[in-house]
């Protein structure tokens, strides 16, 4: 496209001097580039917008749940989220994949009669994950009386209505590596919107990152929560600090008195200042997991564990359990919602996990270290 547009320029400059020269061919000219450089500025600020028009399917890990007709002529909010997921989808499969000779992510795409679908991507059993999941799901039909509720409770605004139509698409991981000194990572970036039945909409976008080490190391939380940073601070610089005390407080074993792991960034309920803004955010985010994490599993695959190292991992991995069970709202969401794939929901849930009663590191010991982390949640950069 870009060639097109310089050959045009130049064969407008190589128009003989004497015609050049009247005023009338130097205001073509000037509009002609004018327009060019205005047509290039605009693309290149609405790359993910027009990205509607140029879809390659072929990069995604399976076909889209949306007609590629409607993604080519759409270009709601719905539409450029799904597309935005495929993508990121996609590119985190691959990054993960390459650390594995044999194993590869199993993909299924499914669909859910009430409206819509998903793919649902699952590596397990290799050498350095013991278990991958990154779905997609883009969903529809009539929001359930207890997520109203719920939602109503976070002060949402609906139409009163009996049966609200209702719209949900997003991304969620979970990697469960097999070394412990590798940290298990989770992230959901999200949009959702609920059609008032008036002409309105009330919509939202919602989401976050973290991470859950086993073996702590403050280089490799400094590195994450910095990349995070970066990403906030590029469209707005509370957005960490607000973020990452939300996450703290989000992913909190309440029994436990403890946080799952060493936190991240979260936020819901993100409909400020507009909905371009929001979206432009959510996907540098997505985005934004594989410099944030790619590098930490690179660094620590190789390194050696103790027996002792395994069974402190499985017992954490207990934890996470009993936090995506219990108290995530996501998976509550889900399962409360008719026709959900509940393969799909439980599919954050690790391997192999471990409960012992009363268990309680020594004082000062690598666990101790991480556990009191955990209770007081730091600042790393």
């Amino acid at each position: 496209m870009w060639s097109a547009f310089g050959n045009f320029s130049s064969r407008l400059l190589s128009i003989p001097n004497t015609l050049r020269k009247s005023r009338k061919c130097q205001r073509i000219v000037a509009a002609a580039v004018v327009t060019s450089v205005a047509s290039y500025e605009y693309i290149k600020r609405n790359k993910v917008y027009l990205a509607t028009q140029v879809i390659d399917d072929t990069k995604f890990m399976a076909e889209p749940i949306t007609e590629k007709k409607i993604l080519l002529q759409d270009r709601e909010m719905k539409t450029r989220m799904e597309i935005m997921i495929l993508n990121v989808q996609s590119e985190f499969c691959k990054a993960l994949e390459k650390f594995e000779d044999t194993q590869k992510f199993k993909i299924d795409r499914w669909k859910r009669p009430e409206g819509g679908g998903g793919i649902t991507c699952v590596m397990e059993d290799g050498d350095v994950f013991e278990k991958a999941g990154v779905n997609i799901s883009v969903v529809h039909g009539i929001l359930p009386p207890a997520a109203a509720q719920q939602m109503r409770a976070r002060g949402k605004k609906f139409s009163n209505i009996d049966k609200l139509p209702f719209f949900a698409a997003g991304i969620s991981s979970v990697i469960h590596p097999r070394n412990p000194n590798v940290p298990t990572i989770h992230f959901n970036y999200r949009y959702f919107e609920v059609d008032n039945g008036d002409g309105t909409k009330t919509w939202w976008f919602g989401g976050g990152t973290d991470m859950t080490p086993y073996i702590l190391d403050e280089d490799d939380a400094r590195h994450f929560h910095a990349t995070l940073k970066e990403c906030c601070n590029k469209h707005e610089n509370s957005y960490y600090s607000r973020f990452k005390k939300w996450c703290d407080e989000y992913f909190y074993v309440k029994h436990r008195g403890e946080r799952r792991g060493i936190g991240g960034i979260f936020f819901d309920d993100l409909d400020t200042p507009n909905a371009e803004s929001c979206f432009q955010f959510v996907s540098d985010c997505a985005e934004n997991v594989i410099p944030s994490y790619i590098p930490i599993v690179e660094k620590n695959k190789e390194k050696g564990y103790s027996y002792e190292d395994r069974q402190w991992q499985l017992l954490r991995r207990g934890r996470y359990v009993e936090f995506n069970l219990i108290y995530d709202r996501g998976t509550k969401f889900g399962l409360m919602t008719p026709g959900a794939r509940y393969e799909s929901i439980l599919m954050s849930l690790p391997p192999f996990a471990k409960w012992q009663y009363c268990h309680s590191p020594k004082e000062k010991s690598k666990e101790y270290k991480l556990l009191e982390v955990l209770r007081n949640p730091r600042e790393w950069v």
